[in-house]
């Protein structure tokens, strides 16, 4: 009995020591769980899906012309430089390859319904190939744009952070977006219209929408304030990207 006293004894301590040893890599590793990110991630990527079909149809403001995207899709890069800001870049990539993905599964959807055939009944072919009937062609500018873009922005995010040691969010915010959103847009138009649309109206388009999507996240920049800070008080986090490996294609 002795024997088998000892050994549920040592059992006990190794079970305490491996604990106590996770506990330690936890701490230093900074694992948790966090309450908000994944709501902050659905956002995200929900706001990349529906900027991308809205982006079907060209529309003016103010004598100004824009993708119908270029209305929502700021908020994308806002909410972007909410996960590097708070969360950092490492659990940022995720999000942006999942956006990525989630945008090529729904542009091989449509593509797919539009090419099987309609009901005899059903009318509305012809409005949905205008308006959904995504090509090779659209699906390539803008997975390409938003890699790039996304990638750029949230790198630049978190260099800054770290040069400038968590202080003048607004100009990380801003410059970050100056770079995302400068390749998505340029990216997005070249692929997309580029001998499609006369070279004036592609040249309105990428200029709107820049001084558009910039002047946004200038007009946003109080809201960004409350909810960065208010998601760093109630995570507990505020991560600064010292060491990470920012190459984009690495996982784990």
């Amino acid at each position: 009995m002795s024997i088998f006293k000892g050994a549920a004894g040592v059992a006990k301590n190794a079970s305490a020591a491996v604990e106590t040893a996770l506990g330690n890599v936890e701490e230093k590793l900074h694992i948790k769980e966090f309450k908000y990110l994944a709501y902050v991630g659905i956002f995200f990527v929900s706001v990349l899906l529906i900027s991308n079909v809205a982006s079907s149809k060209i529309l003016t403001l103010w004598k100004f012309d824009f993708d119908g995207g270029t209305i929502l899709f700021p908020l994308s890069y806002i909410f972007g430089d909410v996960l590097t800001e708070v969360y950092g870049y490492k659990r940022t990539r995720p999000l942006i390859w999942m956006g990525m993905v989630m945008c090529a599964l729904m542009a091989v959807v449509f593509i797919i319904v539009g090419k099987l055939p309609p009901s005899a009944g059903w009318e509305g072919q012809s409005a949905y190939e205008m308006i959904l009937g995504w090509t090779p062609r659209i699906v390539a500018a803008s997975i390409t744009a938003y890699f790039c873009g996304e990638f750029l922005n949230s790198y630049v995010l978190a260099k800054l952070k770290v040069i400038t040691n968590g202080k003048w969010l607004w100009v990380r915010t801003i410059t970050s977006t100056l770079v995302g959103e400068g390749a998505d847009t340029l990216i997005f138009v070249a692929i997309a219209f580029w001998g499609v649309l006369p070279e004036e109206l592609l040249i309105a388009i990428v200029v709107s929408n820049y001084i558009f999507k910039v002047g946004v996240e200038v007009l946003f920049t109080p809201i960004t304030y409350l909810i960065v800070g208010f998601l760093k008080r109630k995570e507990g986090v505020d991560v600064y990207d010292r060491g990470t490996n920012f190459n984009p294609f690495k996982f784990g």
